[in-house]
């Protein structure tokens, strides 16, 4: 059997040069895989035809503790470390490989789940009480889940750092040595692909069979005996990605972070509507963020060829118990106290700003959310017997981004 703390989690970005990241505060990661099989019957004939199989559809949801970072934000958006504000609109094309090593409670290695090319199709950020732990999930889609075991039993990514340029180039793997992929005949890589670093674009290449140079073109590639042969410029970047018996020698699947924040809690945040109205009495605040995905098919073809999003929608919500109207005042647009508050005159193109402090202090920011351009589109009033007033109002639009830099806020 497999325990969790047994189960190691790895993002593999699959855009730029960004190196793969354990993922750190996991606390959950469910897939949910629906096969997408149809029936085939016709008139006049009891029983099947046979079964027409379709594209598996996967939903990988991962919760996380809020800790602080903006790393695995960045390994979904496929940017590094200097990229310290994400738009909730630049997903479209980024896409990521997850990988969960997984060891049995004897401490043998077992097998990696992959679920290869995932997108991003939203998120949420949570604070469900003033004593909960900050949590964010993200949900993530595909169609490829695929189990690695035996002689298979890791994935590995090779990563040949800065190319020299070459037509073609050769790249030697063997740290560790690639195992054949035994459902594809003399096939030992599951892809590859090339950073291009004079357009900054990320080229999947083909499959060419035969040891020598690649002759179909500058976007094929050869693999023969732990050589892999493909066309480059200088500082292009080729990555491999295959199973092996063995992870990469001298790298790990997961290490402690002991480093960073265990989890940040509600009493450590600080919400604004409108960059300077502090909003007090706060219960829950929940922020939703779904991406209206068109990942495009073509006749021909079984795989995605094309990814994009046709909308984003963010919605908010913040529940309190009522004690003053701020949240109303700043929607109606008036100063603190003003005497009449008619949700007819509520107005749009309103923030929320949620800065997320290492301490309650709120000496060091962490980490910031703001949605803007936001309108009120719903009010819930709730008035229990024996117990105190609350009011939730929520809040719905299209922009915003997640920062470390409190400037940007």
């Amino acid at each position: 059997m497999i325990h969790t703390t047994k189960y190691k989690p790895r993002v593999y970005p699959y855009l730029n040069t960004n190196a793969a990241n354990q993922i750190d505060r996991l606390q959950d990661m469910t897939a949910s895989i629906t096969m997408n099989r149809t029936k085939i019957e016709e008139i006049g004939r009891s029983g099947l035809i046979d079964w027409r199989v379709g594209n598996p559809s996967v939903t990988l949801t991962l919760r996380q503790l809020e800790y602080g970072t903006m790393q695995f934000w960045q390994d979904l958006r496929n940017t590094g470390s200097a990229d310290v504000k994400i738009n909730f609109n630049e997903f479209d094309i980024p896409k990521v490989d997850i990988a969960g090593y997984e060891t049995d409670q004897n401490d043998s290695f077992k097998s990696t789940i992959w679920y290869p090319g995932l997108r991003l199709s939203g998120f949420s950020l949570n604070i469900g009480d003033p004593d909960s732990l900050v949590e964010r999930t993200f949900t993530l889609i595909g169609e490829d889940e695929i189990t690695l075991q035996g002689d298979n039993k890791y994935l590995v990514v090779y990563d040949s750092g800065s190319a020299s340029g070459g037509s073609p180039e050769s790249f030697t793997i063997a740290n560790p040595t690639p195992v054949a992929d035994p459902d594809n005949s003399g096939q030992f890589l599951f892809k590859v692909t090339r950073y291009n670093t004079s357009d900054g674009t990320t080229t999947l290449l083909n499959f060419e069979a035969g040891a020598g140079d690649p002759a179909l073109g500058s976007d094929y590639y050869t693999y023969s005996a732990g050589t892999l042969k493909a066309t480059t410029s200088a500082s292009d970047e080729i990555r491999a990605y295959y199973s092996a018996g063995a992870f990469t020698s001298g790298e790990q699947t997961f290490t402690n972070n002991d480093t960073d924040a265990a989890g940040l809690e509600a009493k450590m945040c600080s919400i604004f509507l409108q960059t300077t109205n502090y909003l007090y009495r706060l219960q829950s605040v929940s922020i939703d963020v779904t991406l209206d995905r068109f990942d495009v098919r073509e006749i021909g073809d079984k795989d995605v060829i094309q990814t994009g999003v046709r909308d984003v929608t963010t919605r908010a919500t913040l529940g309190r118990i009522l004690d003053q109207w701020t949240v109303e005042e700043v929607l109606r647009g008036e100063v603190p106290d003003y005497g009449k508050l008619d949700i007819r005159k509520f107005q749009d193109e309103k923030s929320l700003l949620v800065y997320i402090y290492s301490d309650d202090v709120k000496n060091v920011f962490r980490l910031g959310y703001k949605l803007t351009d936001l309108a009120p589109v719903g009010v819930d009033d709730a008035t229990p017997l024996n117990e105190y007033v609350t009011r939730g109002v929520t809040l719905e639009g299209e922009l915003g981004f997640v920062t470390n830099d409190v400037n940007e806020m």
